[in-house]
């Protein structure tokens, strides 16, 4: 049964295949009875297409409603070259919905993995000063006067630490609440407030808790000695309310160049 297993993992081919979803309409990325999500449309388009059972594994799982403007998953297929079939990808977007599209599909080593050999990931949270609603679903309208100087003061503590109960989903099932941040800053377009944030891994819940903190600090109602003091007291009851889901979007993930072929 063992060798079995081993020739048939040896006859497949596998790839990473990138794309991005607005996730308005889903309940998130992963799977689950009953529930319209993205991992369950890649599945269903892709063996279609491949006229094979096509299961994807993603690089993490978004909540309900939140974005992806760059995604990994792999899979593993009977077919050697899909990565040079320009033909699959048009139709694989033909097929799915308007709020979700393939950019590129890449053959990769066969023990790859979009989950954890991903070295960091980037987030965006968007914050829209002006209603409009062209944007009404990808960013949290917010009519306060923020202190973004302030908000980045106290997001440049974020890299200093590296325990994230306080920002953490409890009961989110994490083995533990460590992450390296390496990158927080607020900044301002006309019209939009911008948070971005890199880290090697990303607690349940943990953008949109930070989000929902550093609002109440940016307005005046906390300071910074308070937000560390969030930080240090690792209790999520200590943070402020999670921001609203729509705001957030996955915009980047990276991998080392050795796992592609």
């Amino acid at each position: 049964m063992f060798f079995n297993y081993l020739y048939l993992m040896s006859a497949l081919t596998r790839y990473f295949i990138f794309l991005s979803y607005r996730g308005t309409a889903y309940n998130g990325w992963q799977l689950q009875p009953g529930k319209h999500t993205v991992q369950g449309v890649i599945n269903k388009a892709l063996s279609t297409i491949l006229s094979e059972q096509i299961n994807v594994t993603g690089a993490g799982r978004t909540d309900t409603g939140v974005h992806a403007s760059f995604f990994c998953a792999h899979f593993d297929s009977v077919r050697k070259e899909i990565d040079s079939d320009q033909q699959l990808i048009y139709s694989l977007n033909s097929l799915l919905p308007d709020d979700v599209a393939v950019t590129r599909i890449v053959r990769v080593k066969h023990d790859a993995n979009a989950r954890f050999d991903a070295v960091s990931r980037t987030y965006r949270y968007t914050i829209t000063t002006v209603k409009d609603p062209f944007v009404a679903e990808t960013a949290w309208l917010l009519y306060w006067k923020l202190d973004t100087a302030m908000m980045n003061e106290a997001s440049a503590i974020l890299l200093k630490h590296s325990d994230f109960t306080s920002f953490c989903r409890l009961h989110g099932g994490n083995k533990n609440n460590t992450c390296r941040v390496t990158f927080a800053q607020w900044t301002e377009e006309p019209g939009r407030i911008l948070f971005t944030i890199s880290a090697d891994r990303f607690l349940r819940n943990m953008v949109r808790a930070i989000v929902g903190t550093l609002i109440p600090l940016g307005r005046g109602k906390l300071s910074i000695k308070d937000f560390e003091e969030i930080l240090n007291g690792r209790d999520r009851g200590l943070a402020g309310q999670s921001a609203p889901a729509h705001g957030l979007s996955l915009i980047g993930i990276d991998y080392p160049e050795t796992l592609f072929t």
